[in-house]
């Protein structure tokens, strides 16, 4: 069966499922084309609220498949580099889109899975679910921004150590560090996630993909430069709908209800 990215709606969450029987849901070409085409949808969609990345069965992503690799390897090098050009343009993708996007792991997140799961904004982790850069153990280094997000959410060493060893790392460990947000009980990640989704869908998404924004920019920018990012942010979000809609609901007593 083919490698594909299944799409599904659960009231204002949006679902995407990497699905590759029999490769662990091991990523392709198709899959990357397919999650950017399904975020820019979503994006343009305000009955879309959330969006969560799951794995189909009980794994979330074994990564990169290393038969294909081995085939590019008998192409031209701007063959792989056109695939990984794809794969990045799916991680930006998640990043840069408005909607909340969390990931939703059960038994294994492995090389470009693992860095997935670290470009979407929260992580739900099943208990025994386990997180690995085993890129270094095929004579390999990481991408799909594997390295950035690691090196920005942990120190150096540890950062290190996780790329140079290739050892895997329990979802409770990743909980410690902060890349892990919530541990649940094997088999509820996706519930715990949709859940999640449910509850972010009652907020503003006009000041969520500011928030998401400003998150994005905050690593490339000084704090005079971040300051100034933020008054305009600020000024624009209460002067939109959702801010009057937010601050006379809370002074109203009442749920606010955004549209």
């Amino acid at each position: 069966m083919p490698a594909e990215l299944l799409a599904s709606r659960r009231d204002a969450t949006l679902i995407l499922t990497l699905s590759n029987p029999g490769a662990k849901n091991a990523l392709h070409p198709d899959i990357y084309a397919a999650g950017i085409e399904a975020l820019s949808t979503a994006e343009r969609d305000p009955d879309i609220r959330a969006v969560v990345l799951t794995g189909a069965g009980d794994v979330f992503c074994a990564g990169g498949n290393l038969h294909r690799l081995l085939e590019n390897r008998a192409k031209p090098p701007s063959v792989q580099a056109e695939s990984i050009d794809q794969l990045h343009s799916w991680i930006e993708a998640i990043r840069d889109c408005n909607k909340p996007v969390i990931a939703a792991v059960e038994g294994a997140a492995a090389g470009a899975g693992f860095a997935l799961a670290l470009a979407c904004d929260l992580i739900v982790a099943g208990q025994s679910a386990k997180f690995v850069m085993a890129y270094v153990k095929v004579g390999l280094s990481p991408d799909g921004g594997a390295s950035w997000f690691l090196s920005q959410a942990l120190p150096r060493q540890l950062a290190t150590e996780m790329l140079i060893e290739g050892q895997a790392a329990s979802s409770e460990r990743l909980h410690q560090y902060g890349l892990v947000n919530r541990v649940v009980t094997d088999g509820e990640a996706l519930s715990s996630a949709l859940s999640w989704g449910d509850a972010l869908a009652t907020l503003s998404p006009h000041a969520i993909g500011n928030i998401k924004s400003l998150l994005c920019e905050a690593p490339s920018n000084t704090l005079s430069s971040h300051l100034q990012a933020e008054k305009q942010s600020f000024v624009e979000s209460l002067h939109h709908r959702d801010g009057l809609e937010g601050i006379t609901a809370f002074l109203e007593k009442r749920k606010p209800h955004y549209r």
